[in-house]
């Protein structure tokens, strides 16, 4: 994670406190891939059960798409701020869910504000960074984030000791309430937004007109990247949700020994999002997603199918190809359109990988009712991830081009 030479310092304060931000955003989200075995039994949820519970606690992050849209309008910092006080509340009410229905209702609304806090995130930094270090930036935040699973890793290693087990894992989700003072203080509006609302003459007059304007000054953009984003999140849930699951009820292996594996095999994984960050600065993005995708479903199979001693070097590759490829589509995501429209498109990207996310998970729970074993469903939906890979080639290339010469307010590059 080398800083650029000559980087301004007010922009290492920024990416530093928008990361850290978002580390307990994936911490948050950790939660219910490590502890899914404590509880699904505390709850009461039965194993052919459990595809229909996630996939409805991912959808729940729908209702997000009336949010985020609002960053083009009232400001990044702002929707950022609230998403993430919004986020540690129901994080922390998660902790005293009664049964399942409440757990999963805690947990749909907990989505909506962590799906606008990761999309605003990235737009802030998009916006900030010049481009010939952006897709570094990017794979900073992502891999600073990514070590949130780290930490909850390492606590769930503990769940047996803990008071009140995997619920008071949730409720150290509220920490970042503490923190809101430096985060207010610390991270300004962007420049390009204040540029933007100077210069823009009218304002949309409803939500969904960034949306609509969106589709139709980019629709070639906008079909490819939500191809790609659904098809590579409908692939790769099905791999990370059942990683924690599959190892305790399958090989025996206790807490302990998965938060050996995850933190061991994941920080290697975690590399990821920097080297696709700076691979695609120099290489391109496409080119590195794509091959970083590609992988992605050989490890896969490794880890649900191969030998047990193959588990933490199979979860260390799928991790890595997950992160770096993710890392590209969330620059791609946030390049490829206007400033007018920036706030929308990650909306718009977050919203279709939440819905892949429900698909997949839903695919999961289809086929174990059916009698097909966890494994078997997710080593086929896996293939998803190296078809969304190859659709990253009909898109524009981005590495190193200012976002003004990227597209413009009209339509089209410049």
């Amino acid at each position: 994670m080398k800083q650029p030479a000559g980087l301004e310092p007010r922009l290492v304060r920024l990416l530093g406190l928008v990361s850290l931000a978002m580390f307990f955003e994936s911490y948050d989200l950790s939660m219910l891939t490590s502890a899914l075995k404590h509880i699904a039994e505390d709850l009461g949820m039965a194993e052919d059960e459990l595809g229909g519970y996630l996939g409805t606690i991912r959808l729940g992050a729908l209702p997000a798409l009336a949010i985020v849209p609002l960053a083009d309008r009232l400001g990044r910092r702002r929707l950022f701020l609230a998403s993430l006080i919004g986020m540690s509340v129901t994080t922390a009410a998660t902790a005293l869910a009664h049964d399942a229905n409440t757990f999963v209702a805690c947990q749909m609304v907990m989505r909506v504000f962590v799906v606008a806090a990761t999309s605003v995130a990235i737009v802030i930094v998009t916006e900030e960074y010049p481009a010939a270090h952006r897709g570094w930036a990017i794979g900073v935040l992502g891999a600073i984030a990514s070590s949130g699973h780290g930490l909850g890793a390492l606590l769930f290693s503990q769940i047996d000791r803990l008071p009140y087990g995997w619920r008071a894992l949730y409720a150290f989700g509220a920490l970042p309430l503490l923190l809101l003072p430096q985060f207010r203080r610390g991270i300004p509006e962007t420049s390009r937004f204040v540029r933007e609302q100077a210069r823009a003459t009218t304002r949309p007059t409803h939500w969904l007109a960034p949306l609509v304007a969106l589709a139709r000054t980019y629709p070639g953009r906008a079909a490819g990247l939500t191809a790609a984003i659904f098809l590579v999140s409908l692939g790769d849930v099905s791999v990370f949700q059942f990683t924690s699951y599959y190892a305790q009820k399958v090989h025996g292996w206790s807490p302990g020994e998965y938060a050996t594996m995850f933190v061991g095999a994941g920080a290697v994984g975690v590399v990821g999002n920097v080297v696709a960050g700076r691979l695609g600065d120099v290489v391109g993005r496409r080119m590195v997603g794509l091959t970083a995708f590609g992988l992605f479903p050989l490890a896969a199979w490794l880890f649900y199918v191969g030998p047990g001693w193959a588990m933490p070097i199979a979860f260390a590759s799928f991790v890595f190809c997950q992160t770096a490829g993710v890392t590209i589509l969330r620059a791609l995501s946030s390049e490829l359109f206007p400033t007018s429209h920036r706030g929308t498109a990650a909306a718009w990207a977050m919203l279709v990988q939440t819905i892949g996310w429900a698909v997949g998970l839903w695919a999961v729970g289809l086929g174990t009712q059916w009698g097909a074993a966890i494994a078997e469903m997710t080593t086929w939906l896996s293939t998803g991830v190296l078809i969304g890979g190859l659709l990253l080639l009909t898109l524009p290339e981005t590495k190193r081009r200012e976002l003004e010469t990227i597209s413009h307010e009209d339509g089209g590059p410049r």
